[in-house]
């Protein structure tokens, strides 16, 4: 999420505190507006004087600003009270709850990622899981903030979700007890034949010092020389775009890593290698980084910076394809619009929107037994009622290809169980790099 200056915030401030303040007020920016405000005021005049029961302006002006926002894309979003506290709440790191990342679908409320470790990803959870009760309380139709509120609650306390996941015929029901949730953005570790497992989780402060570190500590346990380094963005739904380009700088010594382009010539911004970190920090250690379905916004940015540079071999999934900038413009000292300011593009050129990154070679997660169900029905960007369209245009196999079965890939999980693997991709990736020890194995 990048920040808009203080010129720009100021302004937008000063523009929209102008409209809704008093009704005398909007009689006069009616008066001086074009016919579509025209009609929208004639509603507001309209619902004023003869709805059923009497309703405040604060009510009919929410909802108008609510829908002007939904009528862009599914991004863009006003932020106030409740919202704007949990935002700073994540930004803090650390808060009381399940652990679980929720957006709302047509009224209801779904799963995009549980945090790895967290209380949900203990329980069971999925992305792409649908919670359509709490507590035996149908919770369709409400708001995400209500939604949330009846989900956080102190550690240690139980709550009963009725879970719907695509793919099973009925419903079940899962007790998650509540944890102090502690985000950690990075997490490391040391795997067979030297090859180290760097998880990053969220795209938070730090994240490119942080991944950095953890690169010292596997090299300084290691015996010997690391073999190579499994990058793991999965599940991870993105953040900064500023930490986005850092972790790809710190693998990257020449070219660009990125580009935004937006409507003015302010929102078009280049993002180029060198200018966070010198030279490649990991050089000549083979790289692959694991996406999946859950892999957004700044994971997409990373993934594409390696592959388009040939840095990395991408393995997994074809990632959300959210290919798109929301800038958070300050409104009131308690409100604030998260708007879609621009589009980014890998260094080649791809537009992210809709189509993803693809992966060099895809590799399913055969150690979930409902994974295969979950791919064929997973929700991306290009499913989301009123997405952004890709501009450049997405071939109809490059949407579907990930879908196709291979030869390679036919162990079940009750087989890969008994061989002792829980991650198959994460096995795979591992196997891969302690097979080509020495070599460069990212695409040519």
């Amino acid at each position: 999420m990048k920040f808009a200056s203080a010129i720009r915030a100021a302004a937008l401030c000063t523009a929209v505190a102008l409209l809704p303040a008093t009704t005398a007020g909007l009689a006069q920016v009616e008066g001086r507006a074009s016919p579509e405000f025209a009609r929208l005021f004639a509603t507001y005049q309209r619902i004023k004087a003869s709805y059923v029961e009497p309703v405040e302006d604060e009510v009919l002006i929410r909802g108008a600003i609510d829908g002007m926002l939904s009528a862009l894309d599914p991004h863009s979003a006003y932020i106030d009270g409740a919202a704007l506290e949990r935002l700073n709440t994540m930004i803090d790191g650390n808060y009381q709850g399940l652990g679980i990342s929720v957006q709302m679908e047509d009224g209801a409320v779904k799963v995009v990622s549980p945090f790895r470790g967290s209380p949900a990803d203990q329980a069971g959870i999925k992305a792409g899981d649908y919670i359509t009760h709490i507590d035996g309380q149908l919770i369709y139709g409400l708001e995400i903030d209500q939604a949330v509120a009846q989900m956080r609650g102190p550690a240690g306390s139980n709550i009963e979700l009725t879970i719907f996941r695509p793919g099973r015929e009925d419903s079940f029901e899962v007790v998650v007890t509540r944890g102090v949730i502690e985000l950690e953005p990075v997490t490391w570790s040391l795997m067979e034949g030297n090859v180290g497992h760097i998880q990053v989780n969220e795209f938070s402060a730090d994240v490119g010092s942080d991944v950095r570190q953890g690169l010292a500590e596997l090299q300084a346990q290691a015996t010997g020389r690391l073999t190579g380094l499994v990058l793991d963005l999965r599940r991870n739904p993105g953040g900064s775009l500023d930490e986005a380009v850092a972790l790809s700088d710190l693998f990257l010594s020449e070219g660009q890593i990125v580009s935004q382009r937006g409507r003015h010539r302010r929102d078009t911004i280049f993002y180029d290698a060198e200018t966070v970190y010198r030279g490649d920090v990991a050089e000549g250690l083979p790289i692959i980084v694991l996406i999946d379905e859950g892999s957004a916004s700044a994971s997409e940015i990373v993934a594409g910076a390696l592959q388009d540079h040939n840095r990395a071999l991408v393995m997994g999934e074809r990632s959300f394809g959210k290919g798109s900038v929301q800038t958070l413009l300050p409104l009131t000292r308690d409100s604030a619009l998260k708007l879609t300011t621009a589009r980014y593009y890998t260094p080649s050129g791809r537009s992210v929107q809709e189509g993803g990154i693809a992966p060099d070679i895809r590799v399913p997660q055969l150690s979930d037994p409902d994974a295969e169900r979950r791919q064929r029905l997973a929700l991306r960007e290009s499913d989301l009622r009123g997405h952004l369209i890709n501009e450049i245009g997405v071939e109809d196999d490059s949407l579907t290809r990930d879908r196709l079965d291979d030869p390679r890939f036919q162990l079940t999980a009750a087989q890969l169980e008994e061989m002792g693997i829980d991650d198959f991709q994460l096995d795979y990736a591992v196997r891969t790099l302690r097979r080509t020890s020495g070599t460069n194995i990212a695409r040519n």
